[in-house]
């Protein structure tokens, strides 16, 4: 489709799903568009100054364009068959933004490290003294930006279910950190689902730099299927750089960490960086929280926070950077999802795998690392902690990487998070 000139503007449009993103791409174009609102669950649905439309009226107004939330799922919510037969009109808040704004933004997506790149991204550029915002799928909708200024750099992190509705959206650097099967209960098939992370190297041209992983087996097959009109600079993560060799940081100690400090460092080089004071900020980044966290160490034991881990991939390199690790895990499993642990790390690793949905990790884990299964997180725990207590003189390591989605017993990652931290709060004083 042609995009001509303010193409949001003066438009009767449907705004579907009102979250947060949803609800920020209302105030955006609030005073300058005619706006609908709907989702799905009407207790969802804010007091907001404008027309609220009911499902049956939805099918007699021929709308301009349908903005549709990123967690709105097109073949299993109440429109649709409306949006099937509409797909044409879909759009996201990310193609609004750029409709509006054609700052500098550098965007990044990936299966795992998306948040933890872009927080260090924004740390590097911000303490650089850069006019640089923090937005997308980290919590923060980009239509939420205020004080944008011309030479504002955007950092984006950008999920495969936006890029997915998106059509307009394009960013000056792109960054496709690593990809392994994810999200396939939602795009159905890995072709798809890497589709859609590619979506953002395809609309960039000739003026854009795209980044891609240089070891990840995915990309680099999509890579010689497409042709990008875009410079493309392969990361090489395995590579020891020079910053590497002067850091202090045991959170860059695994192989995520280390591959999201690759992009941080190539994606850097485009910007006029002061070294020294990247490398400080490099050697005090702490992270994000749940995201390989540490949350407790000594002489003996390390305890590490990684409820963000929803599938095996995502905790397979702090499965490889620890010693004698007891791996509590358990959740909703991701469709399509592998246990693919070199055997040469196995017997450092013990697997306590918790919850109502056990069958799938232990037919995973079976002959591969030694496990027990328990009711809940708190009895898995409980006998970690046991454990421990009789082997005090030798290095040990506690890993909550659940390797699964939270929603069987939780609210989101985050509260899962939490409840881990109380218990360990609760338990540390009899280790």
């Amino acid at each position: 489709m042609k995009k001509t000139k303010n193409f949001f503007l003066k438009k009767k449009i449907l705004v579907y799903g009102l979250g947060k993103s949803g609800i920020s791409t209302y105030n955006f174009l609030k005073k300058r568009a005619n706006l609908y609102i709907f989702d799905d669950n009407q207790k969802n649905i804010p007091k907001l100054n404008q027309k609220q439309i009911n499902y049956r009226e939805i099918f007699k107004t021929e709308f301009d364009i349908i903005i549709i939330s990123p967690g709105i799922d097109i073949a299993n919510c109440k429109l649709s068959k409306y949006l099937k037969k509409n797909y044409s009109k879909i759009y996201t808040d990310l193609d609004v933004f750029y409709e509006f704004h054609k700052n500098h933004c550098i965007t990044i997506t990936g299966t795992n490290g998306k948040s933890t790149t872009c927080q260090l991204m924004f740390k590097v550029l911000s303490d650089q003294n850069l006019d640089v915002k923090l937005v997308g799928n980290i919590g923060n909708p980009i239509l939420s930006a205020r004080n944008i200024k011309k030479k504002t750099i955007f950092v984006v992190e950008a999920s495969s279910y936006q890029l997915d509705y998106s059509k307009i959206f394009k960013s000056k650097y792109a960054a496709i950190l690593n990809l392994s099967p994810d999200h396939l209960e939602r795009h159905k098939t890995l072709k798809k689902y890497i589709q859609a992370k590619f979506k953002l190297l395809k609309n960039q041209n000739k003026n854009c730099t795209a980044f891609v992983n240089k070891d990840d087996f995915l990309i680099n097959r999509e890579m010689k299927s497409i042709k990008l009109k875009s410079k493309v600079i392969r990361v090489v993560p395995k590579k020891q750089n020079s910053i590497f060799k002067r850091l202090d940081n045991p959170y860059f100690s695994t192989e995520t960490n280390r591959e999201n400090l690759s992009f941080a460092i190539e994606i850097s080089k485009k910007f006029k960086i002061k070294k020294e004071k990247m490398i400080k900020t490099i050697k005090n980044f702490k992270g994000l929280k749940y995201r390989q966290q540490i949350i407790f160490k000594n002489k003996g034991l390390t305890i590490i926070n990684d409820s963000k881990s929803t599938s095996f991939s995502s905790s397979l390199s702090i499965l490889k950077s620890n010693q004698n690790i007891y791996w509590l895990l358990g959740g909703i499993h991701k469709k399509g999802d592998k246990f693919k642990l070199p055997k040469k790390y196995s017997s450092n690793i013990r697997a306590f795998i918790y919850g109502k949905r056990k069958k799938f990790f232990i037919t995973n884990l079976k002959g591969k690392v030694r496990f027990e299964n328990f009711s809940n997180i708190k009895n898995a725990l409980k006998k970690v902690i046991q454990i421990i207590k009789k082997n005090k003189f030798i290095e040990q390591t506690i890993l909550f990487s659940p390797s699964a989605a939270s929603f069987d017993s939780f609210k989101n990652f985050e509260d899962r998070g939490n409840y881990f931290d109380n218990l360990i709060k609760k338990y540390l004083n009899g280790i």
